[in-house]
């Protein structure tokens, strides 16, 4: 059976809707209101071979943060609902990402037991693309890591071009996310000698 999953949330600052079924094969359609995030979780979507309908509207006229914190708060309970029981899964995924002059590390334990390691800083100027500030995208993966119950540790080694770097940050928390999911035929039950994630 696929593993699928459908979550909503409706705030007074935002309206979101997400679908994800991460047996897919990388379709997405995607509208947040902000481009550059529709952009980047369709890189996450494509490269992790999940499918991924996200339809989100907030507030974006104050400013950008609840809708991004709000995303990953809804895309992280997609993620955890679709895992169910996280039987047999490999639970570990780890991707080493280039895009052109940027070098991505993510690392991700679906352990249950939310914690992000956020080593991310952009070069000067690089604050904003378009009007949105890039230091977002941490309260993103943050909601997102809290919300899945998952372990993320996102390392950028180096880059120069801002678009670069989180491209190859959402391309490799897909291909790491693509591992972690994985059904291992071998294993019994959950990954852990305690038996439960």
């Amino acid at each position: 059976m696929a593993r699928k999953a459908k979550v909503a949330r409706k705030t007074k600052e935002t309206d979101i809707k997400i679908a994800i079924n991460l047996d897919g094969k990388g379709n997405y359609k995607i509208n947040t209101s902000i481009p550059f995030v529709d952009h980047m979780l369709s890189l996450m979507s494509k490269h992790g071979n999940i499918d991924l309908d996200a339809q989100a509207k907030g507030d974006i006229e104050v400013d950008y943060h609840h809708l991004m914190e709000d995303i990953g708060i809804v895309l992280g309970e997609a993620i955890n609902k679709a895992l169910g029981r996280k039987l047999r899964i490999r639970r570990y995924g780890e991707s080493m990402t280039p895009m052109d002059e940027s070098l991505a590390q993510v690392v991700i334990d679906l352990s249950g037991r939310p914690y992000l390691v956020y080593k991310v800083r952009t070069p000067r100027g690089g604050a904003q693309i378009q009007s949105l500030g890039v230091s977002l995208f941490e309260d993103f993966f943050r909601a997102l890591s809290n919300n899945a119950g998952m372990n993320l540790h996102i390392i950028l080694q180096y880059g120069r071009d801002p678009h670069h770097i989180f491209e190859a940050i959402f391309k490799g928390f897909g291909r790491a996310l693509r591992s972690a999911v994985e059904i291992q035929t071998k294993t019994k039950g959950v990954p852990s000698t305690k038996g439960t994630l």
